[in-house]
């Protein structure tokens, strides 16, 4: 009898604590829908992690031995990178290459938060970690996390993928407290540029030589998210590319999400950092957005074609939430206005500038 109460009779405040908060983020991912294909799975696993005496977890536990295998080696975020590039069309992008600029404007967040948390007193590899929650990249954050060893992995996670969730309201204040409504009315004239196939064969080539070349350690990161857009352009494998686009995503975002969540035991998560790990995020966030709108306003001050500046904000790696954002508040300011296309591109350099602000972050700081 002892043997089958041990679990209730173990039961502390810190578990119970803990079941709140997985079933907060299984509440936000099917009641509110926020990414709710990642944040149910970790809500589930944070459950599985917090039973007292869980088989889940420990030595011998299938979550823990998923981590070894899938996380602690960088293979689950990796594995996601090639479903999302086989996702993206880079066509807008390549429509309006500009638009790259934003993808590096907008990821000033992470290397001031970086700063920031290295003077909470974090060491440089915890302080890069919590900095690149701000690409609002759930597997960059993962992979640099992990490729640092960082103990903070579980928070980062939950507040990576967290704020992507609330890009809708997180990103329209600050769009609004650094605009005008003149600023927000800009249109932006629309050309369409045919981008042939070879060019889009070629650019995922190209990106992988250059991004690698300059930046060793982003080799992954971007080569992964480079092969599926290839499997994606080359025509040729398109059995392929939709494996990836669904079979392969659908069973690594289930085996990432419920192994994340795992790590989520009381005594790792309930602690002032992920307090601190949370607000640090947000400020990142802020401030990445907050980059990339004043950098539109910056290149407005010599540019004779005026660029909305709030198609700067959508160069965070968000995609496609952040450029529907955008083109909402466009038309909040003017029905009419349409810019639809040009915040896809910024967003789409966001996945690309993102990654690379992973790669070069895990150069310097190495």
């Amino acid at each position: 009898m002892d043997e089958l109460l041990k679990g209730i009779m173990s039961l502390q405040w810190q578990n119970i604590l803990m079941f709140i908060i997985a079933g907060t983020l299984i509440y936000l991912a099917i009641v509110k829908e926020y990414e709710p294909m990642l944040l149910l799975p970790i809500g589930f696993g944070a459950i599985l992690a917090n039973i007292p005496f869980s088989a889940a977890i420990g030595e011998e536990g299938p979550l823990s031995i998923l981590f070894n295998a899938g996380i602690r080696t960088e293979l689950f975020p990796l594995l996601i990178f090639i479903a999302i590039g086989a996702m993206i069309d880079f066509g807008p992008l390549l429509k309006n290459p500009k638009m790259l600029l934003f993808g590096g404007a907008a990821q000033f967040g992470i290397f001031f938060t970086l700063s920031l948390a290295t003077l909470f007193g974090y060491s440089i590899k915890d302080a890069a970690s919590i900095g690149v929650i701000g690409a609002a990249d759930g597997p960059t954050s993962i992979y640099v996390a992990t490729k640092f060893g960082s103990k903070l992995l579980a928070p980062i996670t939950v507040a990576a993928y967290s704020y992507m969730s609330l890009v809708p309201i997180i990103q329209p204040p600050v769009i609004r407290l650094l605009t005008t409504e003149n600023e927000r009315k800009i249109r932006m004239p629309y050309h369409d540029v045919n981008v042939s196939k070879k060019v889009k064969i070629i650019f995922p080539i190209a990106v992988t030589l250059i991004a690698g070349l300059v930046a060793p350690e982003s080799v992954a990161l971007v080569g992964f998210l480079m092969f599926g857009n290839l499997l994606r352009e080359c025509g040729v494998t398109e059995r392929l590319s939709l494996s990836a686009q669904n079979e392969l995503a659908n069973l690594v975002t289930i085996l990432l999400g419920i192994t994340i969540g795992s790590t989520m035991t009381a005594e790792g998560f309930l602690r002032l950092d992920t307090l601190k790990i949370m607000g640090m995020g947000l400020i990142a966030f802020i401030f990445d957005t907050a980059g990339g709108v004043l950098f539109a306003k910056f290149l407005n001050l010599f540019s004779k074609n005026k660029i909305n500046p709030m198609v700067g904000a959508a160069g965070i790696s968000a995609f496609p939430m952040s450029a529907r954002v955008i083109q909402r508040e466009a038309q909040k300011a003017d029905p009419s206005n349409f810019i639809l296309g040009y915040s896809i591109s910024a967003n789409v350099a966001g996945q690309i500038g993102s990654i690379i602000a992973g790669g070069l972050i895990l150069a310097l700081v190495k």
